[in-house]
């Protein structure tokens, strides 16, 4: 029997903290975070990580799991999602991921490879000795023709990907984008309940610029000045987050301080935006407009009835 799988989803700022702690509360749950910033040690204000008193004593995982001078891939969240989703369900308990990473989601909801299967070790070698001969740009640029999908989305430091996908193909002759869709992208252990939270586009716009202006009141620059002293640069996976790469380019001078504001408020709306848009080409997604409820604690019970009247 597939294991129960409930999602919280939406884009940032709606608050899907609270909500997910309440439901963890009712339906005897533990969470697990598929959020791509707040993996990274350090890196607290700027992800607007969960506190512990907003945990509120509920189990969180995938929270401060690695360096944010390390790289962090989706197929390493699969692998460590699975691993906390099977520790979970068995102490009887449901996993709920919540969290605003699209990409995160799909890799446990879809039925993708992130195996090893397809290897030519020859031929990575090859392009891992070049990547130090000619720059990890090169090897990225290589995808450009034969994998223009694997090309937007990876970035060039991402060395590890970029070579898996130069390596499906040259094995192959098609891309791994190819590959998933000829899978039954449907068939995993998981019964999935989808839940993603909205509201009204300008009050979502609103909360957004408010969370920006306390995150600096909380001391965001300090943060990435802390982080700055570690050697860390924009070239970093963890520092192109949004709020992160922005401050520290008002620290090196590049942009004024108005500027860096501006740009974070700008860029978490448009991420917002591409969230909706990713979540709504699930048919699984169940959506809940919170602007239908009084507060956080009837949306939680929406969720509640709803799930159970399901199972």
């Amino acid at each position: 029997m597939n294991k129960k799988l409930l999602i919280l989803a939406g884009p940032t700022a709606v608050g899907k903290t609270a909500i997910s702690v309440e439901l963890a509360k009712s339906l005897d749950g533990e969470i697990i975070s598929s959020d791509s910033m707040q993996i990274y040690r350090l890196m607290d204000i700027g992800s607007a990580k969960v506190t512990e008193e907003e945990m509120d004593g509920i189990q969180h995982y995938l929270i401060d799991v690695v360096d944010p001078t390390e790289e962090f891939s989706v197929s390493e969240f699969h692998d460590k999602a699975k691993e906390s989703i099977d520790y979970i369900s068995s102490k009887g308990k449901l996993p709920i991921v919540a969290g605003g990473t699209g990409l995160y989601i799909n890799s446990l909801i879809f039925n993708y490879s992130f195996g090893e299967t397809n290897k030519n070790e020859e031929y990575r070698d090859y392009l891992n000795s070049l990547a130090e001969e000619k720059g990890k740009e090169y090897i990225h640029s290589l995808l450009k023709d034969i994998d223009p999908i694997s090309f937007e989305k990876l970035y060039p430091n991402d060395l590890k990907r970029v070579v898996r996908a130069l390596e499906v193909h040259k094995v192959t002759g098609k891309t791994i984008h190819e590959l998933n869709a000829e899978r039954d992208i449907y068939d995993i252990p998981y019964e999935v309940h989808y839940y993603v939270l909205t509201m009204d586009r300008d009050k979502l716009y609103e909360r957004i610029n408010k969370r920006v202006d306390i995150m600096l009141q909380q001391g965001l620059i300090d943060e990435v000045k802390r982080l700055k002293d570690m050697n860390l640069t924009k070239d970093m996976q963890s520092m192109k987050g949004i709020g992160y790469k922005e401050i520290l380019m008002y620290l090196d001078g590049e942009i004024s301080y108005d500027e860096a504001v501006y740009l974070i408020k700008k860029g978490s709306r448009n991420y917002a935006k591409r969230q909706l848009t990713w979540f709504r080409k699930d048919p699984r997604v169940k959506w809940i407009d919170k602007d239908n409820f009084a507060n956080d604690k009837e949306v939680a019970q929406f969720i509640i009835s709803d799930f159970r009247n399901n199972l």
